[in-house]
């Protein structure tokens, strides 16, 4: 597989099973038959060829683990590892009042183990306290919050089985002594979500609510997945620690090598996998609030897809705008579930907040540092074609491809859904709309492209 294969988004798994079959001395070496070679039994030039070899390969694994490392450093997952002090772990408290913020929940809090929580001095406690999304004036650390493993509590019970625990008014339990400097006496419903990927659990992501009602389910997964990232992308950046310190040993031996490549490779394609599902659960996280009856996102981001393959646009470019369709919503997340239950007129406030959608989205994107290249299609699909449109008023091809794309799939998939003020448009009538306002609202390629996908539907 070349550099260009890589550059295009090719697997690398892919790469990684050609480099052994190409090369069946690493498959010797991988299952340790050298130490059965008796140097006695070959000659001194085979030797000296083997000793080469082995050198040559050493060399060889350590430049394809810096190249794994390159293609996929820490800057790609969510750095949240490595700190040294207390105010490294102020990201954690914005995390947490971000997750309080996008999904209409009371409070949010995250518990790490001990090892990795390191920086926060010495404790007591097996699961310590990192960030929470309650306001405390002084030294959040300070009070040793937290949890031991043999503790019957919910928080406990969650991390050792990796299984999330949902607790309707848990101040019944026994197993539920509330911490008062966190307000917990007042907790309704307390869920408790462990961080944690197919090796282990690192953490816990405990959400509360003050109101007698369970969370939305799509919430929920939401919560699950953004757990399951931080544990793979913490295991990660563990990983990328011991691989640069096999890279910079020049004792280092060709089985740990491989078994490192082979660590790094499984890693990334679990963050990856993981990435695609935090996506679509962030999008129909998104269709929840915004109360849409189908999935508004999945449809538009299905026939985006559909409009690029149409186009004959390459793949890598076609999954990036299938991305920015099911994201071209995502400020709605940050909005208030009442303002799109509204059938009456919205205030002036309400409006600029519903207006403003896209931007918000924008700089919630580029904090997942994974999505940044599906920020430019969604930040101007709100622009038109004959320059009268939002953030900055582009004209024609100067707006990007993927934004014209996903502003067709958009407001079709708008028109043909039932809204909570308004009944869904017929497929016929919503393309005939469009149609004639192609050369002002979009594209007319674009739509000319929509009226003959919609035909072989």
């Amino acid at each position: 597989m070349d550099k260009r294969e890589l550059e295009s988004g090719a697997s690398l798994f892919g790469r990684s099973m050609n480099l052994i079959e190409e090369d069946p001395l690493e498959e010797i070496f991988a299952l340790n038959l050298g130490d059965f070679i008796s140097e006695h039994l070959i000659s001194e030039d085979l030797v000296q060829k083997i000793g080469h070899n082995v050198k040559d390969k050493a060399e060889s694994l350590k430049s394809q683990l810096k190249e794994l490392i390159s293609i996929y450093s820490i800057d790609n997952t969510l750095c949240v590892l490595g700190f040294s002090s207390k105010e490294d772990y102020v990201i954690y408290n914005s995390i947490a009042k971000t997750i309080v913020q996008m999904l209409d929940m009371d409070v949010c809090h995250i518990y790490l183990t001990k090892e990795n929580a390191k920086g926060l001095g010495k404790s007591s406690k097996d699961l310590l306290l990192v960030g929470s999304s309650i306001e405390i004036k002084d030294d959040l650390y300070k009070y040793d919050l937290g949890y031991k493993f043999d503790d019957k509590s919910f928080v406990s019970e969650a991390f050792k089985n990796k299984e999330t625990v949902e607790v309707k008014n848990p101040n019944f339990s026994k197993r539920f002594e509330p911490i008062k400097k966190l307000n917990e006496d007042k907790v309704k419903v307390f869920t408790a979500i462990p961080m944690h990927n197919n090796a282990k659990a690192v953490g816990v992501i405990v959400i509360q609510s003050y109101v007698d009602r369970f969370f939305e389910s799509e919430y929920l997964r939401l919560i699950e997945s953004t757990a399951s990232l931080f544990a793979t992308s913490m295991e990660l950046q563990r990983v990328i620690e011991e691989a640069n310190e096999l890279i910079a040993s020049e004792d280092s031996i060709i089985a740990d090598l491989q078994h490192m490549r082979a660590e790094l490779t499984a890693l990334i394609g679990d963050l990856g996998d993981q990435q695609q599902t935090f996506v679509k659960r962030l999008a129909s996280a998104v269709d929840t609030k915004g109360q849409y009856k189908v999935s508004h996102s999945q449809n538009t981001a299905d026939l985006s897809r559909l409009i690029c393959k149409h186009l004959g646009l390459n793949e890598k470019t076609t999954d990036l705008i299938y991305y920015a369709g099911l994201l071209q919503n995502i400020g709605k997340i940050t909005l208030p579930e009442t303002l799109f239950s509204h059938t009456g007129k919205l205030d002036k406030e309400d409006w600029e907040k519903l207006q403003n959608h896209p931007n918000v989205g924008v700089n919630l994107l580029m904090n997942i540092n994974f999505l940044s290249e599906v920020v430019p299609y969604i930040h101007y699909h709100r622009e038109r074609w004959d320059g009268m449109g939002e953030p900055e008023g582009l004209r024609g091809n100067s707006i990007p491809l993927g934004s014209r794309i996903i502003a067709v799939a958009d407001a079709f998939s708008a028109m043909t859904a039932d809204r909570p003020y308004r009944k869904a448009m017929l497929k016929n009538q919503a393309l005939e709309i469009m149609k004639n306002e192609a050369e002002s609202k979009w594209d007319p390629i674009i739509v000319d492209a929509l009226a003959q996908v919609i035909k072989q539907m």
